[in-house]
């Protein structure tokens, strides 16, 4: 098969969604229809008795949520699928945020008895701006929830998503008989086993047939008609064209749970997602059916099988041919660096690659060489753009609680912030340090972390701020003068760039009204 018709059958989507909403049994579903894994495991009330596939952090499996993105790919009917699972957590979505700059395409998971939720909405929001597709999957039919014409209305009023259904519930919780595949007109009966086979669907080319109500019974048979009359006459027919463009969202119903309504939904995603997408750089666009390789680092996780205490920098790559043992150019340090291990991901199993295509995540081990954002090309200076760093809303200075392993714990710290799991600031006037995070749980997974992989033990301290906000100025005596009368307020990040830590709105409104010739800024576009 040539490169092109290799970039051509690649797909590669994020699965994001509030917490609980089962994005990770969802990832598991899709994986055993591929044949990725045989057995999923079952994350349920916080108890794991089979730890989910890709949920493989020690922490994950304790409380039963995803804390980083997983990485998971394989292959079903000739398409190569990569699925990269995110945490769900408002606490680490800055992880999901720098994810979605990987992903092509989105699949969004909603509770059909919570509905929308506040974590879903800011997801869904950063992927309007970046008018990436969105496929929505209503999960938990097996349960009572919401009418689906109430979650269609907040799907589009919530999400600002144009919705176009593509199946629909028949009934829900004790009344769930099934789903009918509008987009195929067929009906597939439900039944809680989880091996939904042939023998469950039923063509049904005309709701009209009398089988329907032999099947489903006359009362839920007479709803599905009048509510699939109404779809027709409400929602948009479905058009590829919008839906790649951003412009439409296809809805399945579903149960991951049960495996059922996954399959439908997998085999419209691999017809209508779209391939590799072009990515912009400082100076260009790359498409993905240039020759020449081009990448760039999304992620970085330490230890990601604690036995070896590896580092892995997660390479997405977006034109050419990444191959193992070439040489290719840092763009950052100017270094040329060769791979002798790149790995393909099913979770926390690895698999050696000698060639990879773009739309493919590559794991390449990682001695301390790279960053988030870094880019990699056959020598082309550039760098991709777009992922960004947010300003911290908690702060605490980390202190040393073993003297004994202090060696550990800077290893520990550094390793852990270059994974982009929480910001490091250091004070200019002491020279503490400050750990910045989006929430308070990132503090329980650090000092996890730096206990069970590094040997290593912290404490925190509270400290009274309100933001770290970057600064610049195209008067660099104003900077320097700034940051000499500010000192007490100042501090580095760990790439050394000076930042304003702000005690207050109200002082911070005061610094920015006595000082317009210096910029604040509150993200920070990883170089």
């Amino acid at each position: 098969m040539g490169r092109l018709e290799e970039i051509q059958r690649r797909r590669t989507f994020a699965i994001i969604s509030h917490p609980d909403a089962g994005k990770t049994t969802l990832t598991e579903k899709l994986l055993l229809f591929g044949g990725a894994i045989q057995v999923a495991g079952a994350v349920k009330s916080n108890k794991i008795k089979k730890h989910a596939t890709s949920d493989f952090m020690e922490i994950e499996r304790q409380r039963g949520i995803s804390v980083a993105t997983s990485v998971m790919g394989f292959e079903y009917n000739g398409v190569q699928v990569n699925i990269l699972d995110t945490p769900g957590h408002k606490d680490f979505a800055e992880d999901t945020y720098r994810t979605l700059t990987a992903a092509d395409s989105v699949i969004v998971v909603i509770d059909v008895a919570k509905g929308v939720e506040t974590q879903t909405e800011k997801l869904v929001k950063v992927c309007r701006m970046r008018k990436t597709p969105v496929i929505v999957f209503i999960n938990k039919l097996d349960r009572s929830g919401k009418d689906g014409m109430i979650l269609m209305d907040e799907i589009e009023q919530k999400l600002g998503l144009t919705v176009c259904p593509m199946s629909w519930n028949v009934g829900m919780g004790p009344d769930f008989k099934g789903i009918y595949d509008s987009f195929n007109k067929r009906l597939r009966l439900f039944s809680a086993h989880g091996k939904q086979t042939e023998d469950d669907t039923i063509e049904i080319t005309d709701l009209a047939d009398q089988r329907l109500d032999k099947e489903i019974g006359e009362k839920l048979a007479d709803v599905l008609r009048e509510e699939s009359e109404l779809n027709t006459a409400v929602y948009p027919e479905f058009s590829r064209e919008a839906y790649l463009s951003g412009d439409l969202s296809p809805v399945f119903f579903g149960s991951a749970i049960n495996n059922f309504g996954v399959k439908e939904m997998l085999e419209c995603f691999i017809d209508i997602a779209p391939p590799p997408t072009p990515r912009e750089t400082d100076t260009r666009i790359v498409m993905p059916e240039e020759e020449k390789f081009t990448g760039f680092v999304f992620k970085i996780h330490a230890n990601i099988d604690p036995k070896h205490r590896d580092r892995i920098a997660f390479l997405r790559i977006c034109s050419g041919t990444f191959e193992r043992n070439k040489y290719y150019q840092q763009i950052r340090t100017g270094k040329k660096l060769r791979f002798s291990n790149p790995t393909a991901f099913m979770a926390s199993k690895k698999n050696v690659v000698d060639q990879a295509y773009p739309g493919d995540i590559v794991g390449l081990y990682d001695s301390g060489n790279f960053k988030i954002g870094d880019t990699l090309t056959e020598g082309e200076k550039m760098q991709f753009k777009g992922i960004p760093h947010f300003s911290p809303e908690q702060f605490r200075y980390i202190d040393n609680a073993d003297p004994l392993k202090s060696k550990q714990l800077n290893k520990g710290v550094d390793q852990l912030m270059e994974e982009g799991l929480a910001q490091l600031f250091i004070r200019t006037s002491n020279n503490r340090k400050i750990i910045g995070t989006v929430g308070a749980l990132q503090y329980d997974v650090i000092k996890h972390r730096l206990e069970h992989e590094y040997g290593a033990k912290c404490s925190y301290e509270p400290i009274n701020l309100h933001k770290a906000c970057w600064i610049s100025s195209e008067d660099s005596t104003a900077l320097k003068t700034f940051v000499d009368r500010q000192k007490r307020l100042m501090a580095k990040d760990k790439d050394g760039r000076d930042v304003f830590l702000a005690e207050s709105q109200f002082s911070l409104q005061m610094i920015q009204d006595q000082a317009p010739e210096i910029e604040f800024h509150f993200t920070s576009e990883i170089q």
